[in-house]
């Protein structure tokens, strides 16, 4: 299955308890490059996060970003044990006969503390980045659907261009042979004929492009094969397409009919193009 880097998921949950929200966008990249931004996450939560991006991802740049507002409990407590010491040193130093009052009191440090605690629903958090993974993959699956059409419909082209000039090279070697021989024997006519023959077919191989174009269709099976795989590589692809560019400038440099030679220009370009399309695929 062909998958694009480039993929985009989102999902929320809003809630009176909590809310949660995660947004996960994916862009080129050699490697796998997994970036979090959260306001504040466990480390607990965030290796789950990470080791679930590396299950399904192979490659690319991973960004997520994970916002939540947890629920929040305010405690009070009394230092029983600072407050007797204060009232001790009260009624030593000043003549206090009433009970101490809470205003007596409210103002000194450290007798009353105010805690707030955060109650935060990590399995929330899990759901919604879940949902968003799942939203993330898929989409990155439908653009690949889509680059695997466009690189396949160009390989098409490749094949019919390259059966044209295989067509026309035939015909065209057989000519040349021919033209040599012609040439030749208005030279001399007292050359060895076997000769001749061994002569002639070496100046005509110096065009001839069979091999290459047998190279170029063995190349496109080896694309569409790869295209077809259920966990296809970009950096294969990418790697069949080099070796293709090959084999079509070569081609490009041997052919001497100018007509061929455009539709080995043709070739070239059409493989250029399916290389900006690998680049991001996974």
């Amino acid at each position: 299955m062909t998958k694009s880097m480039t993929g985009f998921g989102l999902s929320k949950s809003i809630s009176k308890q909590s809310d949660a929200y995660v947004e996960i966008k994916g862009v080129n990249h050699k490697f796998l490059d997994i970036s979090l931004k959260s306001n504040d996450l466990n480390n607990e939560l965030e290796e789950y996060i990470r080791n679930s991006v590396s299950k399904k991802i192979v490659r690319g740049r991973v960004e997520i970003k994970v916002k939540f507002n947890a629920e929040s409990k305010i405690s009070y407590s009394i230092n029983s044990n600072l407050l007797k010491k204060f009232e001790k040193s009260l009624r030593k130093h000043i003549k206090f006969s009433d009970a101490l009052q809470f205003r007596d009191i409210k103002d000194v440090p450290g007798i009353f503390n105010s805690e707030v605690v955060y109650k935060v629903n990590y399995n929330l958090i899990k759901k919604v980045f879940n949902k968003a993974m799942d939203e993330f993959v898929q989409s990155r699956i439908e653009e690949g659907i889509k680059i695997k059409k466009v690189i396949l419909k160009k390989v098409k082209r490749i094949e019919l261009i390259n059966s044209k000039i295989s067509n026309i090279n035939n015909k065209n070697f057989k000519k040349r042979t021919e033209l040599y021989k012609e040439k030749v024997m208005l030279i001399t006519s007292s050359i060895d004929e076997s000769r001749m023959e061994q002569e002639v077919a070496v100046l005509a191989l110096k065009h001839d492009v069979r091999e290459e174009i047998d190279r170029i269709n063995f190349h496109t099976d080896l694309l569409k094969k790869e295209l077809e795989k259920k966990a296809c590589s970009g950096k294969k692809i990418d790697f069949i397409l080099q070796e293709l560019f090959r084999e079509a400038n070569t081609l490009s440099v041997k052919l001497d009919d100018p007509h061929l030679k455009n539709h080995a220009l043709d070739v070239k370009l059409l493989i250029e193009e399916m290389r900006e399309q690998a680049q991001n695929v996974e």
